[in-house]
């Protein structure tokens, strides 16, 4: 499980064995099932997740009780809600398994600590948290701008996987859409 996280930062900085471990050091594991929250609503949020195996998805539920889906995050991604994590104040969000999960976590605390010690690390954050933003952005401009079916073939094409491992129902919710025209766009 080690060698996920590594590899990942890796395809950003390369680590001496002395270096990953340091790293590794300032991380815990944490497994839960599926349909197990990781983040609750209203709840404070110190830590950061690496998804090492497992599908997670963060939602927000309006007044109306509708759920909207902000992302999901599988093997290799982060996830947390940064807005909590970072100015620690309570969870807007809720984030929970569609899969059985297994994550490294990394508190606020930590973090800070490991990119006081490891330039490298510091940079690696700055190029995930540049490339999230990045992401984040082409997202809103694609909810502003395209519609539903720009939006579905754009998410079927970056994550082709992602239809096998959710259901039509939560992706519907993260596009926008509802199951029936979700159905309509994929022919089924």
């Amino acid at each position: 499980m080690n060698d996920a996280l590594r590899q990942h930062i890796e395809l950003i900085t390369p680590l001496t064995d002395k270096e990953y471990d340091h790293i590794r050091s300032y991380f815990t594991e944490k497994k839960l099932r599926r349909r197990q929250f990781l983040v609750q609503e209203g709840n404070p949020v110190d830590h950061e997740y690496f998804v090492v195996s497992g599908l997670l998805k963060a939602s927000y539920i309006n007044e109306a009780g509708k759920e909207h889906i902000i992302r999901f995050a599988m093997e290799d991604w982060w996830i947390t809600d940064y807005q909590a994590y970072v100015n620690q104040t309570p969870a807007q969000l809720s984030i929970d398994c569609i899969e059985a999960s297994t994550l490294l976590c990394l508190s606020s605390e930590n973090k800070r600590k490991l990119c006081e010690t490891s330039h490298k690390m510091e940079h690696f954050f700055r190029v995930k948290t540049t490339s999230g933003y990045v992401a984040l952005q082409q997202r809103i401009l694609s909810l502003l701008s395209d519609d539903a079916q720009s939006r579905y073939r754009q998410l079927v094409s970056q994550y082709p996987t992602l239809f096998q491992r959710v259901p039509k129902t939560l992706i519907a919710a993260y596009l926008g859409v509802s199951r029936e025209t979700l159905s309509r766009f994929s022919g089924k």
